[in-house]
């Protein structure tokens, strides 16, 4: 923690946290907005379909590849230049993506905007273990969580909104308006948070050690494959969302929005009680909770599934209660990521999100497709995805006892 974190930010701690939590938007919000206008991009470019999925595949893999880096210069240069030369970088990728003339230049910018998005979030949850002591940085951190969750399901509805009515091109000009508020927003009040005694020296030597040193912990993988996998289990259903509610529950497109507000209640809920379950009780006990609701929710879809015709009137429910229990536990699980090695908390991040995006990458790209067809499909797919990060949190549990027992100092 910054031994000067007091002198450096006086306003409220909301502030901060709804701060943060616009940059982490910034992914999930240049994927969701984006969408809606597949085949009307489509049509206009004379992509072929194969094509437009390589318009996801390249922001994803941009994302997911750029991710292992951004931590690792905050940790050597600052958090703040890092994230205003990434949402820089966003922003003129965004405008690429706008002026695009063929399919060739719009994956190259996509991609560019992948290398550049992860900023925001990677350095986002750095700044938080930064400014705050445990207890109030899981507060923050579910805070962030709160406003985060909002934005994978209302960018859908912002980009069908601009493709319907001003063309896909808008879309594009929309997020290149986001990132120029964002950048004068962060250069105007994002302080820099890493005090300069706890900088790392930038060379090649130095960070391969720091890589090596978290990659070959067990203890980090398996917290990073705990936080970042059982988020599919929802965005699963974000993603196969045209076909879930539209063939499945038989809802027309304008009543899709009762999908994303019953998902955002959920997180919103979730975070919530998080944030003040801080300090209260142990945290391997809330990340235990959390599991726990996740658990019987899936097992109760599955079984729902198979044994009854889904409709609009409770399909929807499991899938709002299992972000609450995502949400519940997802902040903890992330402060223990990032106190395991307390001198490199922004190279953490990184991986931790590199682990979390490729997983989402996976999903959607090979997974989604394949399951979509069948909700008996997507419910198992999506138990699975959660079983993955609760193996991983119980067998890090059997092998360190200690893990989670006290908030870290």
């Amino acid at each position: 923690m910054n031994p000067e974190a007091s002198q450096i930010w006086t306003a409220p701690r909301w502030a901060l946290a709804f701060l943060l939590a616009l940059l982490g938007m910034l992914g999930p919000f240049s994927i969701d907005t984006f969408i809606p206008a597949f085949s009307g991009i489509e049509q206009t470019l004379g992509a072929t379909p194969v094509q437009m999925q390589q318009t996801l595949s390249a922001y994803l893999f941009g994302f997911a590849f750029m991710n292992l880096f951004h931590g690792a210069l905050s940790d050597s240069f600052g958090r703040r230049p890092v994230v205003l030369w990434g949402i820089a970088v966003f922003t003129l990728a965004s405008a690429g993506c706008a002026l695009s003339q063929n399919i060739g230049h719009l994956v190259f910018f996509r991609a560019l905007q992948g290398l550049s998005t992860g900023a925001g979030i990677v350095v986002s949850r750095a700044v938080i273990r930064d400014m705050f002591p445990p207890d109030q940085a899981q507060k923050v951190m579910s805070q962030v969580t709160i406003y985060f969750g909002v934005a994978p399901a209302v960018a859908p509805i912002v980009g069908g909104w601009l493709f319907v009515h001003a063309g896909w091109h808008s879309i594009f000009w929309f997020l290149t308006a986001v990132g120029i508020a964002l950048w004068l927003a962060n250069w105007k009040l994002l302080p820099e948070t890493l005090h300069v005694t706890q900088r790392q020296q930038f060379n090649v030597r130095n960070l391969l050690r720091g890589y090596w040193q978290l990659g070959a912990s067990p203890r980090f993988l398996l917290l990073a494959l705990a936080s970042g996998v059982p988020f599919n289990g929802m965005f699963l259903y974000v993603l196969s969302a045209p076909v879930f509610l539209g063939e499945h529950l038989h809802l027309a497109p304008t009543e899709f929005f009762w999908f994303f507000l019953l998902t955002i209640s959920g997180i919103m809920l979730g975070s919530f009680a998080s944030g003040r379950l801080a300090g209260r009780i142990a945290p391997k006990q809330q990340i235990r909770y959390g599991f726990v609701v996740m658990l019987l929710v899936s097992l109760g879809n599955v079984a729902a599934n198979f044994l009854f015709t889904p409709t609009a009137g409770w399909a929807l429910i499991p899938i709002a209660l299992f972000a609450f229990g995502w949400a519940l536990m997802v902040p903890v699980v992330t402060l223990l990521v990032l106190d395991l090695h307390p001198e490199r908390r922004g190279m953490a991040s990184s991986l931790q999100a590199f682990i979390g995006s490729t997983a989402n990458g996976i999903v959607a790209g090979a997974i989604a497709p394949l399951v979509m067809g069948s909700t008996r499909d997507l419910a198992v797919a999506s138990l699975l995805m959660m079983s993955v990060g609760l193996v991983a949190w119980v067998y890090l549990r059997w092998q360190w006892p200690q893990t989670g027992r006290h908030a870290i100092a």
